[in-house]
């Protein structure tokens, strides 16, 4: 049966690797009793016991330290931290030890190991609405994965639990598709059900490094991740409807490692460039990618790079004010009239 939601994607990605490889396991704050904060552990409490869907106290950093000792003796955990945010509260765990404990040790052990973070803005204020991936595309040794369809989600989840190295997995909360604690994500993914791809269910994965053309186009090169990629396809369908303007729309899926080679060879055809992300600007994914853009494609660029991205600002509690500050529909269609055209936009989103 396709699973059409994230949430079931993952899920079913569990619980396929689980079956195929006793060495899985899994720990978090509230993930075997409750399923996980977003269901996406649901039901494998009962599947595959208590020894391996283990409930964990509320400690980041023991969290990750406990799947590092974990990984580095023969298991293949998978830790969830419930936000992203709280990764913070395990740095020195992630980017001191996990990146670094194989090189440090030339190779004499793997560290095999998943750490799953809902990341994004759904009304939650500044410290529950975070998107931190670009600090851990920092940190040499990790591998940093953002899907943003079922198919791609369970595809690289899978990916991820067989790598021998630690895998950031980040996933926007308004793309699960279940119930939440914030009540939003359900209705954000029905609006945006015609951009999904659902994902099968049989065994496949989807490899890293590998982005995907959501959409061809041949006036302007959008590179978008996760959520993001939702929203430029709407902007994509209302450019070629109101504007002529056809946009190829690009999701890296995994950014680090980074497919440059698709990103640049679009350029090549659309000698125009939008990138659009939902953490901040300063030093952020979209700086990364533009700096990429420039160093080995300039000559192929006819304007100037536009950057769709949050502004440097923590995220504000307000409904109004969160949306003011977070990539909307219409904020993309403004960058890519500006760059094809060289003036702003009065196209209005539906």
């Amino acid at each position: 049966m396709q699973a059409k939601k994230i949430v079931d994607a993952l899920n079913q990605a569990l619980r396929e690797e689980m079956e195929r490889d006793e060495r899985v396991v899994l720990l978090g704050e509230d993930i075997a009793v409750f399923g996980g904060a977003y269901r996406v552990t649901e039901g494998l409490l009962d599947l595959f016991g208590e020894d391996r869907v283990k409930d964990t106290p509320i400690s980041e950093s023991a969290i990750i330290g406990a799947a590092i000792g974990a990984a580095m003796t023969g298991l293949r955990p998978v830790a969830e931290i419930q936000f992203n945010d709280f990764l913070t509260c395990a740095m020195d765990q992630i980017c001191n030890q996990a990146a670094k404990t194989r090189f440090m040790l030339g190779g004499q052990a793997t560290i095999p190991m998943v750490i799953r973070a809902p990341y994004g803005a759904t009304g939650r204020a500044a410290q529950h609405s975070q998107s931190l991936e670009a600090w851990f595309m920092h940190t040499p040794g990790l591998k940093v994965i953002m899907p943003s369809t079922p198919y791609d989600a369970k595809g690289l989840l899978k990916t991820a639990i067989r790598d021998d190295n630690p895998v950031m997995f980040f996933e926007h909360k308004l793309l699960y598709g279940a119930a939440s604690p914030g009540g939003t994500a359900k209705t954000a993914v029905n609006e945006l059900d015609e951009s999904f791809t659902p994902a099968p269910d049989e065994e496949y994965t989807v490899e890293f490094g590998k982005a995907d053309i959501k959409r061809s186009g041949k006036d302007v090169t959008i590179v978008a991740t996760g959520y993001m990629v939702h929203k430029s396809l709407k902007a994509a369908a209302r450019l070629s409807a109101d504007a002529g303007i056809d946009c190829e729309i690009i999701d890296p899926r995994s950014l680090v490692p980074l497919d440059t080679k698709t990103i640049i060879h679009s350029i090549e055809k659309t000698g125009r460039m939008v990138i659009v992300s939902e953490d901040v600007l300063s030093c952020g994914v979209s700086a990364e990618i533009a700096a990429i853009a420039a160093e080995q494609a300039f000559f192929y660029l006819d304007a100037p790079i536009k950057r769709v991205a949050v502004p440097n600002t923590p995220i504000p509690f307000a409904p109004i004010m969160e949306q003011a500050v977070i990539p909307q529909t219409d904020s993309i269609i403004n960058a890519v009239v500006e760059t094809v055209k060289g003036s702003s936009s009065d196209l209005q989103t539906v």
